[in-house]
């Protein structure tokens, strides 16, 4: 049976002797006596757990390479579980190594049988989040569409007429709330599409002001205007073979929802001040935030131009309409920010994932991904909190008791267990199971047996 490798960072020959002979039989061991080469072998990726003497040279009578070590282990190592080897008396050295990720800790001297506890732990640790990053890139990979990540029915049904809608060149007319990502299901359209390696064009139709906007969609001539001391292109010209995305094309106004349904009507287009008409190959996608169907029967939309852009309709379901997704794209969110700001790990409370559920997400998915960077910036700890989030705990009549019974607190350990299995598995029983290292059948009764909703 192949051995579980294991790094020795130790200076002390005695020391380093003595785990030889009573771990040897366990691990394959590996030792480095300095911090150059312990840096060297913790960036090979090749050690799933490793013990570090916080003393070890250029300042082997100070914990400063140490804490360099640990300090750099997200970039070094970042899978790497650490066991720092510390002194009975540097209480604040262990405190500042577990600040900075180590995953547990020994005291000197060293009690073998407590180190192989301690270890076997980190390695069990270590083998159950590997396997979670596992199932997160398998998740990736057939859960994710140009960026986009859903298991819930509703997205993955999306997904779908993205997919059959993008080898066609009809107008789309996505419509959502703010957040949901409709820039980026236009984006997904492009991308899968013919016109891939050609221009999308966005332009933003309540960003632009009125008097400039037929010159920025339309372009202009030489004199058209006063100011005009050069021919402009405009945003369609420059799509031109490509694709032109009208973001909140319900804004648009009524002067330009004219000039808009010509195009769709002729393809061709006038710069402001031109005397000939220039045809322009483009694919029109549009969205929008509102119900252009009263916004035609108010007046404000006209009619014709709905029905020439409402050719493919879709319809972005809400977060709060998609909850298995919740917990899916937090993790996502979390590990590449994470990634970005190099954190090293970090992970939700049970509170905050309680929190993150139960909350009804009225920017949507923009929303949920905002919290978790304003969780990041401002984290002091290795775990995130509904208030690092900023959002409320559980209610008054859900509030913690003093202490529980064993019994009690079993049951909520291993409700917390299960929520978070599903929560990161996006309710995936068999993906749970496999993570939890159990059954699908013990799986289904413990939802039963603690009433989870899935």
């Amino acid at each position: 049976m192949k051995k579980d490798r294991l790094l020795i960072i130790e200076d002390d020959h005695s020391i380093a002797q003595q785990l030889k002979w009573s771990l040897g039989e366990t691990y394959d061991l590996s030792f480095a006596g300095d911090a150059k080469t312990a840096r060297k072998l913790l960036g090979s990726g090749s050690f799933p757990v490793a013990t570090l003497d916080m003393g070890i040279p250029p300042h082997p009578d100070t914990s400063e390479e140490g804490l360099k070590i640990l300090e750099d282990l997200p970039t070094l190592a970042p899978h790497t579980k650490v066991v720092v080897i510390t002194g009975n008396t540097q209480q604040h050295t262990v405190l500042q190594a577990v600040k900075l990720g180590a995953a547990d800790y020994c005291e000197k001297p060293i009690d073998p049988d407590i180190l192989e506890i301690i270890l076997s732990r980190a390695f069990k640790m270590q083998a159950l989040e590997e396997a979670n990053r596992e199932l997160l890139q398998q998740t990736d990979e057939s859960l994710n569409l140009c960026g986009m990540l859903s298991v819930s029915p509703g997205m993955q049904n999306m997904f779908k007429k993205i997919r059959q809608v993008s080898v066609t060149d009809y107008p789309v007319l996505i419509w959502g709330e703010s957040g949901t990502g409709k820039e980026m299901v236009a984006n997904a359209i492009h991308q899968l599409s013919p016109r891939a390696k050609k221009p999308m064009v966005i332009i933003n139709c309540g960003a632009i002001p009125e008097n400039l906007l037929e010159s920025e969609l339309f372009g202009h001539e030489k004199g058209a205007f006063t100011g005009a001391v050069d021919r402009k292109t405009g945003k369609f010209e420059q799509a031109d073979s490509g694709t032109v995305f009208l973001d909140e094309i319900g804004e648009l106004p009524l002067a330009m929802q004219v000039k808009l349904l010509r195009f769709l009507q002729e393809s061709t287009i006038e710069r402001i001040g031109g005397k000939n008409p220039l045809s322009v190959d483009v694919r029109i996608i549009a969205a929008t935030n509102i119900d252009l169907k009263a916004a035609v029967e108010k007046g404000t939309f006209r009619e014709d131009l709905y029905f020439r852009l409402n050719v493919v309709p879709l319809k972005l379901p809400s977060l709060k309409e998609r909850p298995e997704d919740i917990m899916l794209l937090a993790q996502h969110f979390l590990q590449s920010e994470s990634r970005s700001l190099k954190t090293g790990r970090v992970s939700f409370s049970p509170d905050a994932i309680a929190a993150l559920m139960a909350h009804s997400w009225p920017g949507n998915v923009r929303e949920l991904q905002n919290r978790i960077r304003r969780a990041i910036a401002t984290l002091s700890s290795r775990s995130i909190t509904a208030e690092d989030l900023g959002l409320e705990t559980c209610g008054p009549e859900q509030a913690e008791k003093p202490f529980y019974t064993l019994q009690e607190a079993r049951n909520r350990a291993e409700q917390n267990c299960i929520i978070q299995a599903l929560a990161i598995t996006g309710n995936n029983i068999t993906m749970a199971a496999k993570l939890l290292e159990t059954s699908r059948p013990t799986i289904y009764d413990l939802i039963k047996k603690h009433g989870i909703n899935i």
